[in-house]
């Protein structure tokens, strides 16, 4: 199967499908996080983007390019979250019938979420179902177009767009840019940045981080094969559990991507209580893994850098975000 790699020429494409459509976020800092990473940091702060995550620059790129008999038809989609509220989201605003395929366990806020844009949900167990196969056959049963949350040319070209807008701040204010964290799941959001970063700002490194016994792109990294997760215990990091690199992100990641950090659960917490804390930024684990990996002050980067981090989503239960804020590390 010959895959179809997205290019930054797709990137810049999509930024100008999602103008007046997607937010551009803020980018923001604060002395405390600086003194503790020992870099100096910039947060992109994507849960105030639409849906509360990044994850809708991909669903609106992908959404936007499809035909008036695809509309009609509808389109399904398979997530733990994210993905599901910006597909919704995005189905709702083109007026497109959506049904999303998601864990029985995910979070409340996000299946409240989705179902709020008008999405059908279709829950599965995620120890017995694999959600993709099933997302597939109820495509091809209800003539649905399939929208993957990372495994796509225009998904990944409009995750890419959150670190375009990184760029042009950093170019506008004259500062060299050193680096940039990600978090990585699938893939979608790096890959989209390293095809960014490669033709706009060739000199900044890109690292991922993952969590803890999900570090399927830290051990494919290391072999230069896809590497598949072991059944594990669940990570609060619900947004980061896919079971193995994508094939089209993996294509993109291992050739640009500089490395990837991981983290265990609480060193997460420890970022949600910090962004709350300094900058009243409300996180989800997933969305706070890249500050954590920048808190632990890595090795890979040198003390002093200039660092963005993207603070990828904030859809996030009470009761877990009550674990940050009572987090004592």
């Amino acid at each position: 199967m010959v895959l179809e790699i997205p290019t930054y020429e797709d990137v810049v494409a999509a930024a100008r499908r999602l103008k007046g459509h997607a937010r551009i976020t803020p980018l923001v800092r604060h002395d405390l996080l600086d003194k503790i990473s020992g870099l100096n940091l910039y947060l992109k702060d994507e849960t105030a983007q639409k849906s509360g995550a990044f994850k809708y620059r991909g669903a609106f790129s992908r959404l936007s390019l499809l035909t008036k008999q695809e509309r009609k038809a509808g389109v399904i989609a398979y997530s733990s979250g994210n993905h599901a509220q910006g597909v919704a989201l995005a189905a709702k605003e083109l007026g497109i019938s959506a049904t999303i395929v998601m864990p029985d366990n995910a979070p409340r806020k996000k299946k409240q979420g989705t179902l709020s844009h008008g999405a059908k949900i279709i829950e599965y167990d995620p120890r017995t179902t694999d959600r993709a196969k099933l997302a597939a056959r109820i495509a091809q049963a209800e003539n649905r177009i399939l929208v993957p949350p990372y495994d796509d040319k225009y998904v990944i070209a409009g995750q890419g767009t959150c670190a375009l807008e990184i760029i042009d701040v950093y170019k506008t204010r004259g500062v060299r840019l050193d680096a940039i964290i990600t978090p990585i799941g699938g893939g979608g959001l790096c890959a989209g940045t390293n095809l960014a970063v490669c033709a706009h700002s060739p000199h900044t490194k890109v690292y991922g981080s993952e969590p803890v016994n999900y570090d399927d792109h830290a051990r494919s990294l290391r072999s230069g094969q896809h590497e598949t997760n072991t059944p594990a215990p669940l990570s609060l990091c619900d947004a980061l559990m896919a079971p193995s690199p994508g094939e089209i992100t993996f294509a993109i990641n291992k050739k640009y991507l500089s490395g990837v950090f991981t983290l265990a659960d609480k060193e997460c917490l420890l970022a949600m209580a910090l962004a709350k804390q300094t900058l009243d930024i409300t996180l989800e684990p997933g969305g706070a893994i890249a500050l954590a990996a920048a808190l632990s002050r890595p090795k890979n980067i040198k003390p002093g850098a200039n660092v963005a981090v993207i603070l990828s989503g904030g859809n996030v239960d009470a009761d877990v975000f009550a674990l940050a804020k009572n987090f004592n590390p």
